[in-house]
């Protein structure tokens, strides 16, 4: 991780995590074994070749930075999903995740998901939703992680494809005769000149529903800004989002920042993610300069599978950076703000306070967490 080392003081750190993409946890062991379990033909001769192919540095957008040949992030991001085939599939992966925030002291996390990716290939909605609401109830049995999950509308699809999913997944909502599996939806999927507004319609459809909105601005990403602005003050009827997924870009108008603190509307930053395409003294700046100017920020890890630890800048040493993926999860996105921001360990448990505050956890697991970040020793 850039040489930095996890301290055991950020491993045992209680810790909420609110912005993670569920298929963005499919590691490659987990790939390969559900691909030969349902017989799906995967580019790759050998295993080492499909850890390999999680090594690339990712073109991020085409649409911005042009078509270098090489895989887009989202690109291989959907690719995976083609080994998901069954309940089981979805329950499985669900686990891996929810067992691996049991190793990482995640108390409390809101997955993202989608169905659109996966019905276009076949697969019933049910057949997603029944995956995840069992491994939702057996997360809290089997590794004492409670969870909400946030439904997406995948927006480089049509607004229409969106609504009639949203209208499958609806028996699995937490509203009034559902099963309770999510209780907010978002965004997910290329954004580019897909601005937020274009699903408002989705968000009064979920918001009748009494569920909780939040809204993806990707950062650096063409009228970034503007989406920003869009989630603050003009979504849901000029009430704006009650969260932002990244929303960095705030930094580059005062007006956002201020209409974040005023609206209370935190922001859910990957910083790993957007350290694969920014220079550290950069990046870091930026996240300093929202926290000194009050606004709420959490750290998170986003799409950890695919964002393996390389860097961009040293090719010719690429081969010392193949298999570093246990450190860009959630306890190294959040080394990394500490280091690089110099934070103390004071500090760094307010990341984790404004987590459990920004997050839609039932009150008493609210209590519970914040009780349990009251006993860490921050000497």
């Amino acid at each position: 991780m850039n040489g930095l080392e996890i301290s055991h003081f950020v491993k045992a750190l209680p810790k909420v995590e609110l912005h993670i993409h569920i298929e963005g946890t499919l590691t490659p062991a987990l790939r390969w074994k559900l691909a030969q379990r349902n017989n799906v033909l995967l580019p790759y001769a050998t295993y080492e070749e499909l850890v390999d192919s999680y090594q690339v540095t990712y073109n991020h957008r085409k649409e911005v930075n042009g078509d270098d040949g090489r895989p887009t992030f989202l690109e291989a991001y959907f690719a995976g999903c083609q080994v998901l085939q069954t309940e089981e599939d979805f329950y499985e992966l669900a686990m891996a995740y929810l067992r691996r925030c049991r190793e990482m002291h995640v108390r409390y996390v809101e997955p993202f998901f989608d169905i659109q990716a996966h019905t276009e290939r076949g697969i019933p909605a049910e057949v997603v939703l029944d995956g995840y609401l069992r491994a939702k109830h057996d997360g809290v049995h089997d590794f004492e992680v409670e969870s909400n999950w946030i439904f997406c509308f995948l927006r480089d699809r049509p607004v229409h494809e969106g609504l009639a999913a949203y209208e499958a997944a609806r028996p699995w909502a937490c509203c009034p005769g559902g099963k309770g599996l999510f209780h907010a939806v978002g965004l997910a999927a290329n954004e580019f000149e897909r601005p937020p507004i274009l699903f408002e319609q989705a968000f009064a459809r979920a918001r009748e529903d009494c569920l909780h909105v939040t809204m993806h601005c990707d950062v650096d990403q063409k009228d970034a800004v503007d989406h920003v602005h869009e989630a603050v003050f003009q979504v849901c009827g000029g009430q704006g989002a009650e969260r932002i997924d990244h929303g960095l870009n705030a930094v580059e108008r005062p007006e956002l920042m201020q209409g974040l603190r005023d609206r209370g509307i935190g922001l859910t930053l990957c910083p790993h993610a957007y350290h694969r395409r920014q220079e550290t003294a950069v990046l870091f700046r930026k996240i300093q300069i929202l926290l000194d100017a009050g606004v709420t920020v959490c750290i998170n890890s986003d799409d950890p599978a695919y964002m393996r630890e390389y860097n961009p800048f040293q090719l010719r040493h690429r081969h010392t950076y193949k298999h570093r993926s246990d450190d860009v999860w959630i306890d190294g996105n959040m080394q990394k703000v500490q280091t690089y921001c110099g934070l103390s360990k004071a500090s760094m448990v307010q990341l984790s306070r404004n987590a459990v505050e920004m997050s839609w956890a039932a009150p008493q697991v609210k209590r519970r967490i914040l009780a349990e970040l009251d006993e860490v020793d921050t000497r």
